[in-house]
């Protein structure tokens, strides 16, 4: 029984390797889409799952290795290529700009096995990362712009006094902002706001300033 809760992308120009591929996928119960070319992977409409890609390096009409380059900035599945002409260049460069595998044909059943259930297992923890990154980015936005001033004086260290003063505000306005701030963006300590605003990239210009108290 096929399951649903992830797929596995081939794209490979050789159709016998394509069914031979989605039959071993189907004989595991993973679900797979096949494609020849490279454009017909990226202009495909594809569910909103954990995923694993597999692909060949030589395809018609884009090189595997300069397609990764290409989707690298995007959300796309880690990779994992199979190749019939492997070398080793090829294959630090695969590995460097982060797939999971780079596999020479031919290769074991399970060699490709491990490798996608790697794929798909980091797939999944990204997209776990990536879910939680779009709650802090939505808590964020809640904050209003005095907040949003508040935010990275606390996190860089300073005193109450000192933020208030950098603000010219009042020190019990201030923590009246800070505790807000805490609250909006659910965090549990001043440590905790400090890993959310590392998160978020939110720069820190300030830094405590010695012989505040």
């Amino acid at each position: 029984m096929t399951t649903n809760n992830h797929i596995v992308y081939i794209v490979d120009d050789d159709l016998r390797v394509r069914e031979a591929l989605g039959e071993l996928l189907a004989s595991h119960g993973m679900r797979a889409m096949a494609f020849g070319s490279a454009g017909d992977y990226v202009g495909a409409d594809k569910p909103d799952l954990p995923a694993c890609l597999i692909l060949d390096v030589e395809l018609p009409d884009i090189n595997g290795l300069d397609l990764q380059r290409q989707i690298a900035a995007g959300d796309h599945p880690p990779i994992v290529f199979i190749t019939g002409h492997g070398d080793i260049p090829s294959s630090v460069r695969a590995i460097k700009h982060g797939a999971v595998d780079f596999l020479t044909k031919p290769f074991s059943d399970a060699d490709l096995m491990a490798a996608i259930h790697a794929a798909i297992a980091q797939d999944r923890e990204m997209r776990s990362e990536r879910a939680d990154l779009r709650v802090l980015r939505e808590r964020y936005l809640e904050l209003t712009p005095r907040e949003r001033e508040v935010l990275p004086l606390v996190v860089s260290g300073l005193l109450n006094k000192q933020a208030a003063a950098e603000l010219g505000i009042s020190e019990v306005t201030l923590e009246i902002h800070r505790r807000n701030v805490m609250q909006k963006m659910a965090a549990a300590s001043l440590a905790d706001l400090v890993r959310i605003a590392e998160r978020l990239k939110i720069p820190v210009t300030h830094s405590r300033r010695a012989g505040g108290s």
